[in-house]
């Protein structure tokens, strides 16, 4: 039931939502009441769908099929306001936040600034390795994808036909496998007859995991199903393999040199270095904020943090992890502690893990049950429609899938800005 308005003497109060990912787009959603003016910042203008995000790099999705502008999904909502800007610092005391371009002043405020790539303490990596984090991330290993091949098809020298030919991914995590496996087909099946002086098959993808295990989450039924696979498409497995060194166009990992022409980290993350700015809030060693468990922040109790950046233990014991189901709830849940006032606590509903491996292939488990193959890739397939925002984004994306699995071709290989 809707709220009347307020008086011309009630002064709608402040809320300040800073990022526009799942846990800030469903705050904002939340908090569809006239008692409260919604402001809304993110660097971008869009919301992004990060899962889909390798399948953009590798050239299966177009960028506007994983993403929607910020103004348009919350068109509807006429509480909230959305600006496109920077954050440089919050200040707590003085209850504002600094950004590029203007000071923004709040009676709540929502820190879901998300988290970027990380390198564990190691930052000097960072310019010889691609990151997965944004549509720019993904467009550019795209680009430096396809110009491989180009660049290869050209080349004279076999040894750097072979060096072109070569790519590494850092990290055995979901995104590791996903990109793992879609390069295995791309390389091996999508650009099999376009080349006429080399042959796409003979491209090497590795995957790095510094772990015993792919997926360290997930059953070693499971794990074991998801490197199988992986190595019948042809991706070379390394377990117990931790990154020493990475240079330009090496990596070093364990006791072998790989040469190779790209570089993926998908090992790690950290929060948003804003994060450093919040004098005197407890960090962990990722940068992530230890919040109270009503999402709240430690001595500010109008003052929240959601989603990637946030470390928290749950009231029944559970670890939080940084998916996006986590970050959705975290959203609402702090939208219902505005409205009603009410200090609840935050509990998570686990809905359960899934990788894709593949084309026809995925792991899953949900509540105790493990699923794997086809009827797996069927459930990753249904939930990740589920989850993008939009008909038309879910509607692009299914007839591409379709026409991709039934076709074995890509149509997003269009290469970009090709001498940056």
């Amino acid at each position: 039931m809707s709220q009347s308005p307020p008086s011309a003497v009630e002064k709608p109060q402040e809320v300040l939502i800073l990022g526009g990912g799942f846990a800030g787009l469903s705050c904002a959603k939340g908090l569809d009441d006239p008692r409260f003016h919604v402001t809304l910042v993110d660097r971008w203008n869009h919301h992004l769908f990060q899962p889909l995000l390798y399948q953009v790099a590798t050239a299966g999705l177009s960028t506007t099929e994983i993403a929607q502008p910020l103004r348009s999904i919350l068109s509807d909502y006429k509480n909230v306001t959305t600006l496109m800007d920077e954050v440089v610092r919050i200040d707590l005391e003085g209850k504002q936040v600094i950004t590029k371009e203007r000071t923004l002043p709040y009676d709540h405020l929502v820190i879901a600034l998300g988290a970027k790539t990380g390198f564990f303490g190691r930052n000097e990596w960072e310019p010889f390795t691609f990151g997965l984090k944004s549509l720019e991330d993904a467009m550019n290993i795209r680009r430096e994808v396809l110009l491989a091949y180009e660049k290869a098809e050209a080349a004279n020298d076999p040894a750097e036909t072979a060096r072109l030919l070569t790519m590494v991914i850092v990290g055995g995590g979901p995104t590791g496998v996903e990109m793992a496996g879609s390069l295995a087909e791309l390389a091996k099946v999508v650009l099999r007859e376009d080349f006429r002086h080399i042959d796409p098959a003979q491209s090497n993808v590795h995957l790095i995991e510094a772990g015993p295990k792919l997926l360290p989450v997930f059953p070693d039924t499971l794990t074991d199903y998801t490197r199988e696979h992986l190595e019948e498409l042809g991706v070379k497995v390394h377990l117990n393999c931790p990154v020493k060194e990475v240079g330009q166009g090496y990596v070093i990992a364990g006791e072998q040199r790989i040469e190779a022409n790209i570089i993926v980290w998908a090992a790690g993350v950290e929060a948003s270095p804003v994060t450093k700015t919040l004098a005197g809030v407890p960090l962990d060693r990722g940068g992530r904020i230890q919040v109270q468990p009503d999402l709240s922040l430690p001595d500010y109790p109008q003052v929240y943090a959601a989603g990637d950046l946030v470390s928290l233990t749950d009231v029944n014991k559970v670890r939080v992890p940084g998916v996006c189901p986590a970050a959705i709830q975290m959203g609402q849940h702090i939208a219902k502690v505005i409205l009603k006032g009410d200090r609840i606590p935050y509990a998570y509903w686990d809905k359960g893990s899934m990788a894709t491996i593949g084309r026809k292939a995925a792991v899953a488990m949900f509540k105790g049950m493990n699923f794997r193959g086809f009827f797996a890739w069927l459930m990753w397939l249904f939930v990740h429609l589920l989850f993008l925002v939009g008909m038309r984004n879910r509607a692009a994306v299914f007839l591409h899938w379709v026409w991709s699995y039934f076709t074995w071709q890509r149509g997003a290989r269009i290469i970009l800005n090709r001498d940056e």
